[in-house]
């Protein structure tokens, strides 16, 4: 089976919003671009997927991102998540992937054992269509899919799509596995989901960015000390 990872990118200028009340603009933008580099770092690390793409309407994160081993799919403009991963998932479909592995770019504690481990949730002779799932830790959102064909399921991201997820899979008659995975599951959208990711961060690029920040004065951290 022929599996391709999908990691959807917008525009690394405004990034995180929700973070706008700890972090300024400059500030956000390299913690994105931290961020992304150590996701891709580690799904190329892993065993398993025949392909790595990048989804993007972003110039910026196009020229970024070349020469990393990555496929990017360029959209016309930006839009948002759901359509530019539904967009990328046509692509991926006929330029052959038997399925998909979705994940975002601001999930910075993933390690490869942890995608191969969503690989290995996967029937192990898959002669029907299925979805793997990990939550986040909120259980409110879907922080990574695994789709057989890549458009098994109507995607819809955002509040609450991990139970979105799960009753499309169910409405569809699609066999779903829930894999739980504390690394995966944090995602980094509020100043709450910094504070508990500085603790568990150990190496990589966002850990040295967060480093910087820290000794530049962040006012994140100051507030937080």
């Amino acid at each position: 089976m022929k599996i391709g990872a999908l990691i959807p990118v917008k525009g690394f200028h405004g990034a995180k919003q929700r973070l706008a009340s700890q972090l300024s603009p400059p500030e956000r933008s390299e913690l994105m671009k931290a961020m992304v580099h150590d996701v891709l770092a580690e799904v190329t690390r892993a065993g398993g997927l025949e392909t790595i793409y990048l989804v993007t309407g972003s110039t910026e994160v196009a020229d970024w991102v070349s020469g990393m081993g990555v496929d990017v799919i360029r959209e016309a403009e930006e839009t948002g998540e759901t359509d530019a991963v539904h967009f990328a998932l046509d692509v991926m479909k006929a330029a052959g992937m038997d399925a998909a592995l979705v994940v975002p770019g601001d999930i910075p504690l993933l390690r490869a054992e942890d995608v191969e481990a969503v690989l290995q949730a996967a029937p192990p002779d898959p002669g029907a269509p299925f979805a793997v799932l990990v939550p986040s830790h909120d259980r409110l959102g879907t922080n990574a899919l695994l789709l057989s064909p890549p458009d098994v399921l109507r995607l819809r991201f955002g509040h609450d799509s991990f139970h979105y997820h799960l009753n499309e899979a169910a409405a569809r008659g699609v066999a779903a596995e829930v894999v739980e995975n504390s690394r995966i599951a944090l995602d980094i959208d509020e100043p709450a989901d910094l504070e508990r990711l500085i603790p568990r961060l150990e190496s990589g690029h966002t850990h040295d960015r967060l480093a910087a920040m820290r000794d530049n004065g962040s006012s994140f951290f100051a507030k937080a000390g």
